[in-house]
This record gives structure tokens, C-alpha cells and sequence, in this order.
């Protein structure tokens, strides 16, 4: 009767195993607990009071019932409806043979043979389904585990989606408002480059335009280029996240932020840009702010050089900077000094282009911008190697409406309200040294500390 007892045992700590009764069900774990006491306490009584089988064996076979009427019966057995074809043969055999044996002893000996193959036979089925349903447990937890390990990638990566999805969404909100913004910044743009053309004083501004039109064609182009791979790398997004591949969910969502940072970035750059124009081009004002005398040199010249090209796609020149890195920054209205450093810059590009077009021989043109500190001024030399001014006409190149440009090129106000813009607006100095057919360069001093009285840059302009 020992192998009914080992059966319980068996059975009753893979419930407790499997249900995992301690935790989420303390009260049938106290049952299990009790059984394998009870269970203990029978095999040990069969060997040390002989005369207790009887009682032993019966005991045995109403536990192994009650397994299985638990199986059958309770719902939070109803996992192990397969051990009932497992222990069916071995408990109805063994029942049967102690049954007949107490009921007729003469037809449990008739039939003793049957009886005696019939228990074996039902024990090895037991043994071999027991090690086949062992098997298929095993397989089972094991897919089980592999399922819930699929549910918590889907999970993550549904999160993560919905993550993403959110993110892209924001960044594709910012990135249509900035596109609206460049938008209608470019058309007030053209609106200022309409009204500039149309404004005497404010001729120069036509090459400023246009080089900034270029300047802030290349960070839009950016823009444009990037917002087009970041929509070809949500697809591919999408396709990874179908596809259940975390690790290229991750390198396409670094590569997407990536992509927003550098639209943000060049999408910051062309609103600079378009602000500054707009403040440059709008209603004069006679504010002066601390201004970095080299930065504004080096975006003059830049302005006016793209300007140029913008017009006459075959004009080229070499341009040299020397900067002072000492410089501090003095206190001017930067758009007056601005303007003033472009007209300069501008009249030295005319001038290098026009020797161009006369074939020189190992002529290059090329124009010199340099910035140098002196005591209580700051200087700033633009020079070029063009054709120079003629002395004949070096006392009147500050009058107004004198240009030795032609008919129509030229307005005759531009040096005229530079040497205006700097002496009267702002206390310094507009000089010029020049040989004719060899160079001009304009030198301008400006105040370091000094702020002019009377603050009339606009009357001047």
C-alpha cells in the first residue's frame, strides 16, 4: 500500500507546486500540508504496526478517490484533467483486486492471475504516462514562458510605439509651424525686398537681399531634406515595430531625434537670419546696443559677396579677413554701421569686377576686410585691388548724388550717407586712401567709449 501513499504525495505537492497554494492560496496549501503529514504518518505505520495494513490500504484508495473527485469536480484543479487518465487504470486495478480479496477470497483466488498482471500493467501505465505527461509539461511551461516573453516584447514595443508616435507627432507640429513661420517670414521678406527696391536711399539693400536669400536658402534646404528622410525612416519605423525588432526600433528612433534636432537647429538658423533682415530693413531707430564689430564685418561681407553672385552668377573675387581678436564690443546702432560696411564692401567688389573685365594679365580680384583696436577707437580697413579712385574726383565722393558709376547703376547716396551714418551719427572717422588703377581702402575709426551728444543717425539717413 506504500505506492498509493507515495501517489498522494506525489500528486499533492504538484498542486502545491503548480497552483502555488502558500501564496495565493494559503487554505488549500494547509490541506496539502496536512495530506503529506498524513501521508508520512501511514508509511511509517505499515512498518512498524504490521496489523494496520488494512486499514492502511483502505485509507490509501479513498485518497487517491478524493484526487480524483478534486480534479473532476473543483475549478481550480480543472489543469490537471489529464492526470485522471493517468491514474484512472492504476486506482480502479488496485481497488478492485483489494475489493474482491475482502469481499470473496474464493473468487479473488479464481482470479487471482488477472488480478495479479492487471495492477503491474496498471502501474506501468502509470510510470509511462506520468514520464510522457512530464515531458509535455515541460514543453508546455516552457512555450508558456517563450508566450509570456513575446507578450512583454509586444508590450514594451507597443508602449515604445505609442511613445514614438507621440514624439513624432510633436516634433511634426513644431516642424509644420516652423515651416509656416519660415513661410510667411520668406513672403515678409519679399515684401521688405519690394519696398527696399523702391526706396532711393536704401539702393544698396537690393545685394543684401539677395544674399541673404541665399543664406537662408541653405538651412530651408536643410529643413526640407531632412523632414523628407525622417518621413522614409518612420516607415521603416513602423515596419521594425510590425516586425518585432526592438534593436532597429531604437537605432531609427536615435537617428529620427537626430534628424529633428538638426531641422531645429537649421530652422533656428533661417528665423535668425529673417529677423535680423526684418529688423534691418524696417522703421530706422536710433538705438544703439553693444555690437561685435568683427561678426558684423565678416556678415557684411558675406551679404554682399552672395549678393553679387545672386545677379552675375560669373562674378568672383577673393576675399581676405583679419580680424582683431581683442576687440570688445562698442556701442553703435549696428544697423547704420552695417549698412555702411556693406556699401563699402559692395562699391569694392564693383570696383575689382570692373579691372576683371578689363583681362589683366594675372589679375586677381580680391578684397581685404580687417578690424584693429587703437587706444580709444576701433578701425576697420576695407580694401580692394581694383581700379582705384582718380584724384580728380576724390574731394566729391562724399557728395550727394555723385557716382562715377553708370547711368543707372548707382544712386550717388552711398558713400554720402555712410560718411553721415559714422561721422554725425556716431562721432567718428570716414577716410579713404587710394592710387588710381591700383587700390582703394576706406578706413573707418569709430568710438570705443565715446557716445556722441546728439544722437541723430536717422536725421543723417
Amino acid at each position: 500500500m506504500t505506492l498509493e501513499y507515495v501517489l498522494v504525495l506525489i500528486v499533492a505537492n504538484t498542486f502545491r507546486k503548480t497552483l502555488q497554494t502558500k501564496v495565493k492560496n494559503p487554505e488549500w496549501d494547509k490541506i496539502i500540508v496536512g495530506t503529506n503529514i498524513f501521508c508520512s504518518i501511514m508509511i511509517a505505520l505499515q512498518f512498524i504496526v504490521p496489523k494496520s495494513t488494512l486499514v492502511v490500504q483502505w485509507f490509501g484508495h479513498a485518497m487517491l478517490w478524493a484526487i480524483l473527485y478534486l480534479i473532476i469536480k473543483k475549478e481550480e484543479f480543472k489543469v490537471f484533467r489529464s492526470y485522471v487518465a493517468m491514474l484512472l487504470p492504476y486506482i480502479i486495478a488496485a481497488f478492485l483486486k483489494d475489493f474482491v480479496q475482502a469481499v470473496s477470497i474464493s473468487f479473488y483466488n479464481d482470479w487471482q492471475n488477472y488480478f495479479d498482471k492487471a495492477v503491474p500493467f496498471a502501474t506501468v501505465w502509470l510510470l509511462g504516462s506520468w514520464f510522457v505527461g512530464m515531458r509535455q509539461r515541460k514543453a508546455e511551461e516552457k512555450e508558456r514562458l517563450k508566450r509570456l516573453q513575446e507578450e512583454e516584447l509586444n508590450r514594451a514595443i507597443a508602449i515604445r510605439k505609442v511613445e514614438l508616435e507621440h514624439l513624432v507627432a510633436e516634433r511634426t507640429a513644431e516642424l509644420t509651424t516652423q515651416k509656416e513661420e519660415l513661410e510667411h517670414a520668406l513672403t515678409d521678406l519679399k515684401a521688405t525686398q519690394t519696398q527696399l527696391i523702391q526706396s532711393e536711399k536704401m539702393a544698396s539693400l537690393g545685394e543684401l537681399t539677395a544674399g541673404i536669400a541665399h543664406e537662408i536658402q541653405n538651412p530651408l534646404n536643410f529643413v526640407n531634406n531632412f523632414s523628407e528622410v525622417s518621413a522614409e525612416m518612420l516607415d521603416e519605423l513602423n515596419e521594425a515595430i510590425d516586425n518585432g525588432n526592438k534593436d532597429e526600433v531604437k537605432l531609427l528612433a536615435i537617428d529620427i531625434k537626430q534628424n529633428l534636432e538638426k531641422i531645429t537647429h537649421h530652422g533656428k538658423r533661417a528665423d535668425a537670419i529673417v529677423k535680423g533682415m526684418l529688423l534691418h530693413s524696417r522703421s530706422r531707430t536710433t538705438q544703439k546696443e553693444l555690437t561685435d564689430i568683427n561678426a558684423l564685418a565678416d556678415e557684411y561681407l558675406r551679404l554682399s559677396y552672395h549678393g553679387l553672385r545672386a545677379k552675375d552668377k560669373s562674378f568672383n573675387a577673393t576675399m581676405h579677413t583679419d580680424f582683431d581678436p581683442s576687440l570688445e564690443k562698442i556701442n553703435i546702432v549696428s544697423q547704420d554701421v552695417g549698412r555702411v560696411i556693406l556699401n563699402i564692401i559692395t562699391n569694392a567688389f564693383y570696383s575689382v569686377t570692373e579691372k576683371k573685365k578689363l583681362q589683366q594679365s594675372g589679375y586677381e580680384p580680391a578684397v581685404y576686410v580687417s578690424t584693429k583696436k587703437l587706444d580709444n577707437k576701433v578701425e576697420i580697413r576695407i580694401k580692394d585691388n581694383g581700379l582705384g579712385i582718380p584724384q580728380k574726383v576724390l574731394e566729391k565722393i562724399y557728395q550727394p548724388f555723385f557716382t562715377t558709376k553708370p547711368s543707372g547703376q548707382g544712386t550717388g547716396l552711398g558713400l554720402s550717407l555712410s560718411f553721415d551714418i559714422i561721422t554725425k551719427g556716431h562721432g567718428g572717422e570716414l577716410k579713404v586712401e587710394t592710387k588710381e588703377g591700383e587700390f582703394a581702402e576706406f578706413i573707418i575709426l569709430l568710438p570705443i567709449n565715446k557716445v556722441p551728444e546728439s544722437n541723430n543717425t536717422a536725421a543723417a539717413v
